[in-house]
């Protein structure tokens, strides 16, 4: 009979054994302790409610800890990402002041050469004023680099006037129209401009290339060796073709194996031009005070000398009156230049201050985070004499030393 019991017993633990068993009395042993646990649920006993109370907190507590690296890591970028944002635009506008100081002075020397220029002059006076025009064609080829403007000579256009890009030149006008008028570019094969190359204040002359690119052609040999590719090429005057002083590109070097080349990258893309300005001249000559006989004999010596003095007078006074004219315009482009550097100075300030508000909340987001982990470290209690006061310097020294009170 006893063995009968024990072959029962053998049999009973290696049915459980079997896998399959196993996982049939898992499963079913998982879904009464379910069917229990939602019957405790809903029972509204005290001890069941701290025990949910508890789990809640465990779970609560736990999923803090957890996500406490994952949320430091995401502050962290977003910060970083925002400083370096504040850092870039500092700088930029930094720049731009600096290019606006710049600028500034420019005009204050160019106000006074405008000045001590106008005063030399004593044959012709030449002012110049600049047409806005619109590109209607763009003729662009490998043999052909010409626009067609819709400016022409009703519009005082006449050939060789000078075509820009703002401040930069563009070419000059080979042809004109009453209302129309074709510009050479500079890239144009046929285009040949007489330049300086700064700051060697080397004479050359730049041709067209067919690209957006012109070739230095026609420099002493030796000379070369100076240049570099921070170079500034801009008009020399010679020739009387085009003004001088008009910035062009900047020099770069192409190394070969024979001979060094050198090109001039153009500062404009004349692929994207739409708009151009067409500087038209004027000279207005100087009355001869040279009289015929006839004025000699009618008139007396003096006479004539009053005569030439009152037409020198009117000369003076209409000369007067366009440098003052030119040099309000100049004032008011450096009053505009004030202000622009007076704004960006406060637009500096305002981030420099944000900055610093922002590396502050930075330190202060530090100390919290660490208060959470060391806090009870430093808190002065019951248990922890030795601690400080919360909201101590003492306190804070202590919490950012990571619980260490020395």
């Amino acid at each position: 009979m006893a063995s009968s019991r024990d072959d029962f017993i053998i049999a009973i633990r290696s049915a459980f054994l079997k896998k399959s068993t196993q996982q049939k009395f898992s499963l079913l042993t998982l879904t009464f302790v379910s069917i229990f646990i939602i019957l405790l649920s809903s029972l509204d006993f005290k001890a069941i409610r701290y025990l949910k109370i508890a789990i809640n907190e465990i779970v609560y507590r736990s999923s803090f800890v957890v996500s406490i690296p994952e949320n430091f890591i995401v502050d962290t970028f977003i910060e970083i990402t925002d400083y370096s944002t504040f850092f870039n635009d500092y700088k930029k506008n930094k720049k731009e002041l600096s290019n606006l100081k710049s600028k500034n002075i420019s005009s204050e020397i160019i106000q006074f050469e405008n000045k001590e220029l106008k005063e030399l002059i004593n044959d012709y006076v030449s002012s110049s004023d600049k047409v806005l025009a619109k590109i209607i064609v763009d003729h662009d080829s490998p043999f052909l680099k010409s626009l067609i403007i819709n400016k022409g000579s009703k519009d005082n256009i006449k050939i060789g006037t000078n075509v820009f890009d703002q401040s930069y030149l563009v070419g000059r006008v080979i042809e004109v129209n009453y209302k129309t008028a074709r510009v050479l570019l500079l890239s144009d094969l046929n285009s040949n401009v007489p330049v300086t190359i700064a700051p060697q204040n080397v004479q050359a002359i730049i041709t067209g290339s067919g690209g957006n690119y012109g070739e230095i052609k026609y420099i002493k040999d030796g000379i070369t060796d100076k240049f570099s590719n921070e170079s500034i090429v801009y008009t020399s005057g010679t020739g009387a073709i085009f003004k001088s002083g008009i910035p062009i590109g900047k020099l770069k070097m192409i190394e070969e194996e024979t001979k060094n080349k050198f090109h001039v990258e153009f500062y404009t893309d004349f692929s994207q031009l739409k708009y151009v300005f067409a500087e038209v001249e004027t000279i207005e000559e100087i009355e001869d005070t040279n009289k015929t006989q006839n004025d000699n004999i009618t008139k007396t010596p003096a006479e004539s000398k009053i005569k030439i003095l009152e037409d020198e007078i009117k000369i003076i006074e209409d000369t007067k009156l366009k440098f003052q004219e030119e040099n309000e315009s100049l004032k008011t482009n450096i009053n505009l230049l004030n202000t622009q550097i007076s704004n960006l100075e406060n637009k500096i300030s305002s981030q420099k201050n944000e900055i610093e508000q922002f590396n502050l909340d930075t330190k202060e987001l530090e100390f919290l985070k660490m208060n959470l982990n060391y806090g009870h470290k430093c808190r002065k209690s019951f248990f922890n004499t030795k601690g400080f006061s919360v909201g101590s310097q003492a306190y804070r020294n202590c919490v950012m030393s990571k619980g260490r009170k020395n």
